[in-house]
């Protein structure tokens, strides 16, 4: 099998399956109880918080666990809105978000929030001035990815919060869920108020996620109850999933520098043997774009058809991001980069793990070329 489909999920890594089991069937205690169990479930909760906070270089008590990139990214969103709609009503996000940002943010329109989407090049990226220009009086906050999850396109974090801290009442939210392990990230150095995490993203579990959230910013509950994570985040925590988390966590960083030039010299090769079959297009720009991610289109060639065609090889990759592939609609992203619709309707994304080889990747660009060719032939006979 060769797996090319990192940024809809990882394989967990079996120290971190083995730690989820050891604390759930040992420690599997509520930390909210006062018996010994509880107090040892509460102990490890708050060493795994401990944990990611220092990876991350922030407080331990600016880290909230949730259940994922999407919940992050909508307590982030909503909440920060909900308890500064006061102050102002005015959104900006970029036009290349990810689903749990854009509809998020539709949700806030519908209550009367004012939306503004800001454009993006033919590389994916937007520009600082675009966002200088679209803040207004009642402006109270600005989402950009990190990382476009589609395309790889590293976005101007640094450059924005450089900008926004000339506006102490503009929160600064990011949703970091591509950027972890592939790319930088200086929350604090880079001015970032929110900042949306996944532990699936770099081999964790499933369901389980953070959520920065800087010391002196409040934000509206979106689940009450038990007054879990300083009530912000009620329910009953994931304690082994945070423990898994912040393992996942440290185990990625640590093999970041040789990971990530490992993913550089799989996607060079990648990208250079993909850009010479016959109408193939490579969206992803060559510069300012993550290792990790390499999108392209085939003119004439269903993007579903395709990927099932290498699934019959044990070739996995995508076509849009995860969230949205079962759709079957063109990529958001790529028309928002000016992409024509019949190539953004035969999009394909692969992307890297520190696992996957050149090997693989010689492989891979052989099967797409042979199954390119067949479903070609397939399609001229019938259309005739």
């Amino acid at each position: 099998m060769i797996y090319f489909d990192n940024s809809a999920t990882t394989r967990p890594y079996n120290e971190v399956l083995d730690s989820f089991v050891k604390v759930s069937s040992e420690y599997f205690g509520n930390p909210s109880s006062l018996h010994g169990l509880g107090l040892q479930a509460e102990k490890l909760l708050t060493q795994a918080r401990t944990q990611i906070a220092s990876l991350l270089t922030v407080k331990p008590t600016e880290i909230y666990f949730t259940s994922g990139g999407t919940e992050s990214n909508n307590l982030a969103i909503k909440g920060a809105a909900l308890t500064h709609k006061n102050k102002g009503k005015h959104l900006i996000l970029s036009s290349v978000e990810h689903p749990s940002v854009r509809e998020a943010m539709e949700q806030l329109k519908k209550l009367g929030f004012d939306i503004t989407y800001l454009p993006a090049d033919r590389n994916g990226r937007i520009m600082a001035d675009d966002v200088k220009a679209s803040i207004k009086k009642d402006t109270i906050l600005v989402s950009v990815m990190q990382v476009n999850n589609e395309v790889g396109t590293i976005q101007p974090i640094a450059e924005i919060g450089k900008l926004l801290k000339q506006y102490p009442t503009i929160l600064f939210h990011v949703d970091a869920v591509q950027a972890v392990g592939k790319v930088p990230l200086n929350i604090m150095e880079n001015g970032i108020d929110l900042c949306s995490f996944s532990a699936h993203k770099f081999h964790g579990l499933k369901g389980t996620g953070a959520l920065f959230i800087r010391e002196g910013v409040r934000l509206d509950a979106l689940l009450s109850g038990g007054n879990q994570e300083w009530k912000v985040r009620s329910g009953t925590e994931n304690v082994a999933g945070a423990v898994a988390m912040a393992k996942a966590l440290r185990m990625t960083l640590v093999n970041s520098e040789l990971g990530i030039e490992r993913m550089k010299k799989v996607k060079t090769l990648l990208r250079a043997g993909l850009s010479k079959i016959d109408d193939l297009t490579i969206n992803t720009p060559l510069e300012n774009s993550a290792p990790h991610i390499l999108n392209f289109s085939i003119k004439g060639v269903k993007a579903e058809v395709l990927i099932h065609t290498l699934e019959h090889k044990g070739i996995y990759l995508s076509t849009t991001s995860a969230c949205s592939s079962k759709k079957q609609l063109p990529s958001q992203t790529l028309l928002a980069m000016g992409v024509p619709d019949d190539l953004a309707d035969s999009a394909f994304r692969i992307s890297l793990s520190y696992d996957n080889t050149e090997e693989e990747a010689e492989k891979v660009i052989v099967a797409i070329e042979e199954a390119a060719k067949q479903l070609r032939k397939v399609m001229k006979t019938y259309d005739l």
